[in-house]
Parts: structure tokens; sequence; C-alpha cells
């Protein structure tokens, strides 16, 4: 059997410290060496069996490493996976990619000229609701409208980078990312984009809404978030020729990883909540069915990092598919600020 891949992990905050760090830690083809972070006592009195360093750059250089996993604020993405590449390592990104296309592009251009894996994790792929999703495709026929929601009850701006004015803050950067790259897994890059992003809360100087509609010949893909949401809708709906279906209830593993579940534990990201499916094929009503959904399975995205580093195996996630959310980030924003819809 192939040794570990040796990882260290950039960033000890909500996400490193909730999502990557259990994470790494549960695949067996991987294991947590290193962990860089500006509040090492946090990490050692979480994690007394890794070492820690609260210099960032000694950390994506320190020789033992092989992979770099950045789960710092956005804008430090960019700088910090170049200077991973610069020491040789394989690295993974937390998503957004980076705060511009030419960001991005110039980061796949240094992972190419060192030879050295690229990806970035948007472990929404492995989520349930997309997963059930996937599978009952074949059963709408032709699709006309597609809403994929992610809706939360935070009235309060809370003092933290992400809800900060600045670089890379605000919840079209974080969700968004999340829900295009799901829509571009689903149906490839859209014909045109027209968004509205606002600024809704009292105090807020970042975006917490947007309501953004994706074009695809006669389908319209609608990705929707807001930080005002006292009672939430479907968290995805589809409406095709053969059939429709609605899912409540988003994904349970990252609430499992708050409460200090394990991936592997029994009932690992096992979604109790049915959705509802109704097949009208033969221009009939049609009758509703109860549809269980598939476990979600986060722990994939970082299996995939071990078999590429080890076995040669594709990424689990394209630099070139990162690039392609990071440009409708961009023509998101572009579209809002102008009131117009941008074709693609």
């Amino acid at each position: 059997m192939a040794k570990p891949v040796r990882t260290a992990l950039i960033g000890y905050g909500y996400a490193g410290k909730v999502i990557h760090a259990p994470l790494i830690r549960a695949v067996p083809g991987l294991e947590l060496t290193l962990i860089g972070s500006s509040r090492p006592d946090n990490v050692r009195a979480d994690l007394p069996d890794i070492r820690v360093n609260s210099d960032y750059s000694r950390a994506v250089a320190d020789p033992d490493i092989e992979l770099v996993v950045i789960a710092t604020p956005n804008d430090s993405h960019a700088p910090l996976a170049h200077e991973a590449l610069d020491a040789g390592k394989h690295v993974v990104i937390d998503k957004p990619f980076a705060l511009s296309v030419a960001e991005g592009e110039s980061l796949i251009r240094h992972a190419e000229r060192v030879g050295r894996h690229l990806s970035v994790f948007h472990c929404r792929r492995w989520d349930s609701n997309h997963l059930t999703f996937q599978a009952l495709l074949p059963r709408f026929g032709d699709l006309y409208q597609v809403i994929i929601r992610f809706d939360r009850w935070r009235p309060q701006v809370r003092d933290r980078w992400r809800e900060r004015e600045g670089p890379g803050s605000g919840i079209w950067f974080d969700l968004g990312a999340h829900l295009i790259d799901q829509a571009l897994t689903l149906f490839g890059q859209p014909d045109w984009i027209e968004a509205d992003i606002a600024a809704q809360r009292p105090g807020a100087s970042t975006d917490d809404y947007f309501h953004v509609v994706l074009a695809y010949g006669p389908l319209r893909v609608i990705l929707h978030s807001s930080m005002m949401t006292t009672i939430s809708g479907p968290a995805i709906e589809a409406q095709g020729a053969r059939g429709g279906w609605i899912k409540h209830g988003l994904d349970t593993q990252e609430d499992m990883l708050k409460a200090g579940r394990t991936p592997g534990d029994a009932g690992w990201g096992v979604d109790l909540q049915m959705s509802v499916l109704r097949e009208t094929g033969d221009g009939s009503p049609g009758v509703e069915q109860l549809i269980p959904a598939l476990p979600g399975h986060y722990p994939g995205y970082y299996e995939g990092m071990a078999a590429a580093i080890r076995d040669n195996a594709p990424v689990p996630v394209l630099a070139t598919d990162a690039l392609k959310v990071m440009h409708l980030l961009e023509m998101g924003f572009l579209s809002a600020r102008e009131g117009r819809r941008i074709l693609l």
C-alpha cells in the first residue's frame, strides 16, 4: 500500500477547523502532518499530535510536505498557492479559486510549468441534493426550470472577513461559487447570465443576497441565496417535460462536522428528508412519489486528491473548471453593476 500523502493545511479558521481538517484526517490516503495557523495554541488544544507553524510561508515550503491545502481568506489564496507551487507542492485551494480570472489563469500556468496538481475544493459536487438530482436527471425529459437555493437566517452582520467589505468577501464569492459549480457540472456553460446582487441587512458592507439567472436555450437555471430567510423554500427544484421534483433541506455533512461527527461514522452524510417527484410522461398529471436522498460524501474530494497524487488519476476538480466558475462570478458582478444581461 502506498504511503499516505503528507499534507499541510494552511488556515485554521472555520473552514480549516470544521471542514478540511476532519475530512483530510478521515481519508486513509492522506496524512495531516502540519497546520499553518496564526493561532497555534488553538490548533494544539484541538490536535496535539499535529505539528503547527504560525509562519505560512515556512509551512507551505516545509520539506516534509507533498500537498498543501489553502483554507485562508480569499485574498491570500493566489499568493500562497504560488509559494506552494514554487516549493514543488501539489495544491488544493478552498473555493473560490482566486479573486479574478487573471489570478486563476496565472496559477494554472504555474502548476503546468512545475508539473504539480492544482485543484479547487468544490466539495458540493459530493452534496446529497446534487448527487440525488444527477441520478434523477434522465427522468425529467427536457428541463425548463431549475432553482438551486442556499438560504440562511442570519439577520445580524458578524465581524468576520467574509462579511466585511474587502477583496473576495460577500456571499456571491462564498455560496455563489458552490452553486455556479453545481450548475456548470450539471449543464455546462450557459448562454447568458443576469444577476441581482445586493447588501440587504442593516449595517451590511458587502453582498448578502443574490438572485442569478443562467440561460441554456429554453432552460432557466436560477441560483438564489439570502441571509434574511426565516422560512426556507425548496433547496432544489426542477421542472421538465416529463416530470417535476422538489427537495427541501440542505446537505447534512456540514452540520455533522460542526457537531464533531467524523466521516465514516454510522449514518454519515445521510439525509432522512424525502424529496417529491411527479412524473407526467403519459400526459397525465402523474402521481407524487417520495424519493430518498442519496448520501452525501465530501471525503470523496480528498480521496480523489490522494488517487491523483499516488496513482496519477485525474484530480477530482480540474483547475480549468474552477476558472469557469471564476469567470461567471466576475460576469455576475458585471451584470449586477450594469443592470443588464451579459452574453457569454
